[in-house]
């Protein structure tokens, strides 16, 4: 998957736990680490507004991009 999720980067930085964030963001402990180690296929809206509200930064800071992981075989129209 070209998008991958950098969350222990951030945590690391403002030397936060992950239950910690999980508890003030509302989801469990689980879904938290499934979204730590990339595992998770989407993260909504809410759920990503809150944890840059609460860290303190911008999705672009947990959020990664990498065209060279990329299976897209076609152009975007």
């Amino acid at each position: 998957m070209p998008v991958r999720v950098t969350l222990d980067v951030m945590l690391a930085r403002r030397k936060m736990r992950a239950k910690d964030l999980a508890a003030q963001v509302g989801i469990s402990e689980t879904q938290m680490s499934l979204l730590r180690t990339g595992k998770v296929k989407g993260m909504r809206f809410d759920t990503l507004s809150k944890i840059c509200l609460l860290l303190g930064c911008q999705p672009g800071d947990i959020l990664e991009y990498d065209a060279r992981e990329s299976d897209l075989t076609t152009g975007i129209e």
